[in-house]
């Protein structure tokens, strides 16, 4: 009875406690959800990606990230880096202009937001009038030039964010300017694009959406040239030497214009439809590129023929007579080029296209023939097909490391050599302790091999097993080849493709053995291929059995799925893992659990019918274990089935409410004849609950019925070299949990290595468990004679682990999705418990042992167990004792998905889903941590031209040369001032002084 008291305060565990557990959201893998808006500083090397929800995030050198979140959640329009600085500015769809600055604390520099500003016009006018659509920070680093969708152009002071009304450009002063024969009054309507002269601050281009470009001085007020297209325009770009620019329309066109002193009013120099004559998509952005050997890079976006091709994402390149259409699978949000951003360079050189599509982000090399693609080093499009599970593998031996990367590389051929071009800022965390995998399951049959030791999560290798099915499409189609005379000259792009040839292709389950390169994957349709590390190409067979797992039981009719087709005869695989047998489950039912015990070469595998146990190295059924209950006719029609009845889920519901009446009922009644002594029990452990005062982490748990559907659903397989048969004698043994809450023991008998492939694996039910509430059994735990979890398979023969106990008694601990039960071996009697509370409906959906460290010593770690509920909250429970230890709020409980996303690692940490793209890290233990940490140095710029190095802290003041006059040297006097003033190391000594004053 003593369990049920509420424990005392012991403060040296809670010391302990501290010093082991921390919780914390580390970083974000993956790519973005939703992506809104790109923005990049040559000056930074920084590369800046705003999204739908608000957020913002920063990347530059691998490890250099930052990250920033809007408070008000709107999409994040436009991002503008201020030349020259550690600043920007964001623009929201709310029309909230917003000032962020990298700054340090702590060693490392920041992203934090500075100020927040909207744009208010005079009182009575429409909002149109200061509705923000295109941003210009000027070179000067005092002000921006926001276009409004009315036709000013408004000038706001930084970094206070004040209107300088003076300055303001209206389109009635615009029109002024030009001849009345080539203006009216719609001429103005809408600014489109502001663009500053490449050699003169004091002029900017201003681009209206009607076609009329005007180059405006600033210091005069006055248009000094006007250009009219006769097309709706969408871009400007200017030149190099400021001597022409290029303007982009919604007819597909682009023109070139020419700047000169003695003409004020131009035709454009060319009119190019480059996919004409049809009509064709607007293009939206362009680029002019200028190169050495003469012939310019012509880089825009759209422009393609609208009937044929209109529904294309498509950005083109034109070099000479090289010309490609690249064609991605997703829309393009925006894209910017990498070229020279030396001032006094004579050309742009461009090297690298980067292009932010909608589901991933795309590097181009525009230096080598072919224009190859740049592989990522972070970024990485999780959901390049859907994930449909995940698995961790921690501490990965170097030698298995190094046979996946040699096997990822051949993969990678076809990628360009180019080092990774956006490689601003510094990383200064410290290297990983040690290299771990995460591998990630997708819809249409692949495995991804993660390296997720660091702040980068980046794809080592890729494993396909449709080569082993006979699908719709052929594996050898290649959608990139063109025939010569093909036009336009498209080359599709990306990795993003989420259409899978065949659903039942899905990968359900996966199980990597670190030690000996075993490989075991299940899938969709009831497939278990199991697989080993091969470092070289291989044609062979793949060996097939079936697991009938009804075992010809009279009444029962699938009404899912048919199982995959397989190819006949030797199949041709890459280098890495292939498989060389196949199990297929029959019915072809989604694959509910996996086991793989690679020191005995077996595996398990568990669908809603039942488990069965597979000999990979002679290639035979050991045995199968049918678990459907006769009610389970749900079991029967798959997932991929829509014969689901929404009556009968009703009627389960229903009788599900009657029972528990009747239940009550029952109770308060005394009781019947039947199972006299069962209910006397239950009755006294009832009055005996009610009558003491529960801690508050117990509860009541009220009995679920066999009838209820999918009791057969195996949830858990666990193999364990334990005391099954009695206390003088351990064996391998096979342990499954059901959802109905029963848990089957298997005997195994393995045969010494010698005999192993003349004698058959022999196995013999020796246990069946039935918990009492029947809750679904979610994990299955053996602890040794120092109450310590048993190794994994191989882990003690390579000395990496401390062999088991095998004198003290073993203890077997149950988990449910409601209660965890500790039983003693080999007489399976109840020792301890401890219930989850049922307050809130809260049920176990994940369990796993984590070892935490502490941070204080070395010498010091422990295992315990890490519980996530259907609550989204983390529990820590301590090992053999279950004492809840702390709880932490992780996952919102209605993001259902993101907590069956959730998986746990060894060491205290863990990955859920927060979208389809991006996984969340968090850390549990204050150990192990993973999160970024860098720093941006900005070179200072200088009258002389040289360069010096300047913390992130600061805003960079450039000095006046000489001839630049007084108002220059008061600027520069001004910015010098402000910087100082936001210095907080200035502020301490200036305020130190006054004190000491005083």
């Amino acid at each position: 009875m003593r369990r049920f008291l509420r424990p005392g305060h012991d403060p040296v565990r809670e010391r302990l406690k501290r010093d082991l557990f921390q919780f914390n959201k580390t970083v974000e893998h993956g790519f973005p959800h939703q992506p809104s808006a790109l923005g990049y500083s040559p000056f930074l090397r920084l590369m800046a990606i705003g999204t739908r929800s608000g957020a913002i995030k920063l990347y530059g050198a691998p490890g250099v990230e930052f990250m920033g979140l809007h408070e008000e959640n709107n999409t994040v329009m436009q991002i503008h880096f201020i030349p020259d600085q550690c600043q920007l500015v964001t623009l929201l769809d709310d029309n909230s202009l917003h000032l962020w600055s990298l700054k340090q604390h702590g060693g490392a520099s920041e992203l934090r937001e500075e100020h927040r500003f909207t744009l208010k016009g005079p009182p009575g006018s429409p909002p149109s009038a200061t509705q923000v659509t295109a941003v210009l920070p000027h070179s000067s680093r005092e002000v921006l030039y926001l276009g409004t969708e009315s036709g000013s152009i408004f000038v706001v002071e930084l970094p206070s964010f004040r209107v300088l009304e003076d300055r303001t450009i209206s389109p009635e002063a615009v029109l002024q300017r030009i001849p009345e024969d080539n203006c009216n009054r719609r001429s103005c309507e809408l600014v489109e694009a502001l663009r500053e002269h490449p050699k003169n601050p004091d002029q900017i281009l201003i681009g209206y959406s009607r076609g009329l470009i005007v180059l405006w001085d600033l210091q005069n007020n006055k248009a000094t040239h006007h250009f009219l297209g006769s097309q709706q325009l969408e871009n400007l770009y200017w030149q190099r030497d400021g001597s022409k620019f290029i303007s982009c329309h919604y007819d597909g066109s682009y023109a070139q214009w020419p700047v000169s002193s003695d003409n004020r009013q131009a035709e454009p120099l060319e009119n190019t439809v480059p996919y004409g004559p049809f009509p064709c998509k607007a293009i939206s952005k362009i680029y002019w590129q200028t190169t050495k050997n003469g012939l310019p890079y012509i880089i825009f976006q759209g422009g393609m023929p609208r009937a044929s091709y209109g529904d294309r994402h498509s950005i083109s390149v034109i070099h000479g007579s090289q010309q490609t259409a690249f064609d991605f699978t997703s829309r393009v949000i925006d894209f910017f080029i990498i070229f020279s951003s030396d001032p006094a360079a004579e050309f742009d050189d461009p090297s690298a296209l980067v292009v932010l599509a909608e589901e991933e982000l795309v590097v181009l090399d525009l230096k080598s023939a072919g224009w190859p693609a740049v592989h990522p080093p972070y970024l990485a499009s999780l959901h390049c097909s859907a994930i449909t599970c995940s698995h961790h593998v921690s501490n990965i031996p170097l030698k298995l490391w190094e046979r996946i990367i040699s096997a990822g590389s051949k993969q990678n051929i076809h990628y360009s050599s180019m080092p990774w071009p956006i490689d601003g800022g510094t990383n200064i965390a410290p290297d990983p302790p040690q290299r771990d995998l995460l591998l990630t399951g997708h819809e249409d049959g692949t495995v991804r091999f993660w390296d997720a030791s660091g702040v980068c999560l980046h794809l080592l290798y890729k494993l396909s097993t449709v080569r082993v099915f006979l699908t719709d499409a052929d594996p050898n189609d290649n959608m990139n080849t063109l025939g010569e005379d093909e036009w336009p000259p498209l080359r599709k792009v990306g990795t993003f493709d989420p259409y899978s040839d065949d659903p039942r292709l899905g990968i359900q389950k996966i199980y990597l053995c670190k030690y000996s390169g075993y490989l075991a994957v299940a899938g969709t349709a009831g497939q278990v291929l199991v697989m080993e590390l091969n470092d070289e190409d291989a044609e062979h067979v793949v060996d097939h059995a079936e697991a009938d797992l009804l075992q010809d039981q009279e009444g029962y009719r699938w009404k899912g799925h048919e199982k995959l087709k397989t190819r006949d005869g030797p199949v041709r695989f890459e280098a890495g893992f292939q498989p060389f047998v196949l199990v297929q489950c029959q019915p072809p039912a989604v694959v509910t659990s996996l086991a793989l015990h690679s020191e005995w070469k077996l595996v398990a595998f568990g669908t809603s019918h039942g488990f069965g146990l597979f000999d990979h190295q002679q290639k035979r059924l050991v045995f199968v274990k049918c678990t459907l209950h006769p009610s389970d006719q749900l079991a029967l029609e798959g997932p991929l089935s829509r014969v689901k009845s929404l009556k009968k889920s009703l009627r389960q519901s229903f009788r599900r409410i009657r029972r528990s009446r009747v239940s009550s009922r029952k109770r308060r009644g005394g009781g019947g004849n039947a199972s006299e002594v069962q209910e006397a029990n239950a009755k006294f452990d009832q009055d005996t609950l009610q009558e003491m005062e529960l801690a508050p982490v117990q509860r009541k748990i009220e009995a679920r019925s066999a009838e209820d559907s999918f009791t057969g659903f195996v949830r858990t397989l666990y193999f364990a070299d334990t005391f099954l048969r009695d206390s003088s004698r351990h064996c391998p043994s096979l342990w499954a949990g059901t959802n109905g809450g029963t848990v089957y023991a298997f005997c195994l008998r393995v045969p010494p290595a010698e005999r192993r492939m003349d004698e058959p694996v022999r196995a013999e039910q020796a246990k069946e468990i039935q918990l009492m509430h029947r809750a679904p059994v979610v994990g299955i735990l053996v602890l040794d004679g120092r109450s310590t979890p048993l190794p994994e398979p191989l882990e003690v023969a390579h000395d990496l682990s401390k062999s088991p106990d095998m004198q003290g008694s073993h203890q077997l601990l149950v988990v449910s999705e409601e209660q965890f039960k500790v039983f003693t071996l080999p007489k399976v009697s109840s020792k301890l418990k401890l219930k989850l509370t049922a307050l809130e409906g809260c049920r176990v959906r994940k369990v796993t042992v984590a070892n935490f460290g502490s941070c204080k010593t070395d010498d010091y770690s422990e295992n315990d167990l890490a519980v996530l509920t259907n609550l989204g909250d983390i529990q820590i429970i301590s090992l053999p004792f279950l004492k809840l230890q702390i709880r932490y709020p992780c996952i919102r409980k209605e993001d259902v998905s993101g907590i069956a996303s959730c998986v746990f690692t060894k060491y205290g940490q863990g990955f859920y889903l927060i979208s389809p793209s991006e996984f969340e890290r968090f850390s549990l233990s204050t150990k192990w941590l993973v999160e970024p940490r860098c720093i941006v140095d900005v070179p200072e710029v200088t009258s002389n031209n040289h360069v010096h190095n300047k913390s992130g802290t600061e805003n960079a003041a450039r000095n006046s040369s000489p001839d630049d006059g007084g108002e220059d040297e008061r600027k520069s006097g001004r910015l010098m001032e402000h910087a100082l003033l936001n210095d907080e190391k200035v502020l301490k000594e200036i305020q130190s002084t006054l004190e000491g004053g005083r």
